[in-house]
């Protein structure tokens, strides 16, 4: 069998660098190595790009770049169908690969851009393409099409930086608290705040103006927060339901990475006919926002039993221990064949 090299993208400049780490490693250390050999990059919180030959056990602790040695300089070739890494150590040197696999959350890595380079280089890609990820990123844009593809969305306002306090007021007072205000373009819920009266809308606004230009204000839907995984192209695999359960507060990153005080079901704890419907409406998103490869569609399921919109993760969390993973795990998909075959339908055009 011949193997093919995967070029494996992790770090990056994002509030989720973290995060990628200890994907990355995962993906990384379950790669079928008759199949795969991983050319790893990582990507440092300053943009500075770096072929990792090191241990993989120093990537979750972010002790990567601490061996220089381990750590070579390096940037894409641009030039269509060349698929190399070019290193920057005065050698010249230029490694071949096959396909691009970045493992990046958030902004920089999940939003278009590093898709983009790929795609202009010809370079196959596991995941979503540039204007995909770009708008499954953007909250608002994404509420847009998935309404016009007859899925509820929940309310709510767009404000750019510099809005006025009092228009911020009397948008909250149409929608009616509580409310949540959120930048709308971030990941893993970061600079989002559930606003319970007029008084917190201030430092609320500034927290999500920090981490964009953009702002999106939306109702608080009633309920709870169900998530449905995803695989495919032309034909697509959707794995188990799950639930999230909490006991105060949203599912915000300290939750998302320590459950503290909430718990994940797999399956969700509702009826097979009500999780048929979900993976339905989770595939017509899908199709709408010309998601490809992957990617986990989180809804919001009312207490009368109605699908609201939440968001769409392209490049989810992938621990052994995360969501998506865990989701197609409860179909019968290890996480090694789940790796297979996110790099089989990356080839594929």
């Amino acid at each position: 069998m011949t193997q093919k090299t995967i070029l494996v993208l992790f770090g990056g400049c994002s509030d989720e660098y973290g995060v990628s780490l200890q994907s990355a490693y995962a993906v990384l250390t379950h790669m079928d190595p008759r199949r795969y050999r991983p050319l790893a990059v990582g990507i440092t919180r300053d943009g500075t790009w770096l072929l990792y030959t090191g241990p993989l056990e120093a990537l979750p602790e972010d002790s990567w770049q601490e061996d220089r040695s381990s750590c070579i300089p390096c940037t894409l070739r641009l030039d269509r169908h060349s698929h190399a890494l070019l290193l920057l150590d005065g050698s010249a040197r230029a490694l071949s690969f096959d396909l691009a696999f970045p493992v990046l959350h958030g902004k920089n890595g999940e939003d278009g851009t590093v898709q983009g380079i790929f795609e202009l280089s010809g370079v196959p890609l596991v995941g979503c393409g540039t204007l995909s990820s770009a708008l499954c990123m953007d909250k608002d844009r994404s509420h847009k099409i998935a309404a016009l593809a007859g899925v509820r969305v929940p309310r709510s306002a767009v404000f750019d930086c510099g809005a006025q306090l009092p228009a911020i007021r009397q948008a909250a007072s149409g929608l009616g608290y509580p409310l949540f205000i959120k930048p709308v373009r971030a990941g893993s819920s970061y600079g989002v705040t559930r606003v319970e009266e007029p008084g917190q809308l201030g430092l609320a606004a500034a927290q999500a103006f920090s981490h964009d230009s953009q702002i999106l204000m939306e109702e608080a839907v009633p309920g709870f927060e169900v998530g449905v995984a995803v695989l495919g192209n032309r034909e697509l695999t959707v794995g188990l339901v799950d639930e999230i359960e909490l006991s105060q507060g949203f599912f915000n990153f300290e939750e998302k990475y320590t459950l503290k005080t909430s718990a994940i079901h797999c399956p969700a704890r509702i009826s097979a006919q009500k999780a048929a419907e979900l993976q339905e409406t989770a595939r017509r998103i899908y199709r709408a926002l010309g998601c490809r490869v992957f990617a986990r569609v989180d809804l919001f399921l009312t207490p009368q039993g109605e699908i609201v919109f939440n968001e769409v993760n392209t490049i989810p969390g992938f621990t052994a221990h995360s969501r998506y993973p865990t989701m197609m795990g409860g179909i019968g998909l290890s996480f090694t064949d789940l790796v297979s075959r996110l790099i089989e339908l990356g080839v594929e055009r």
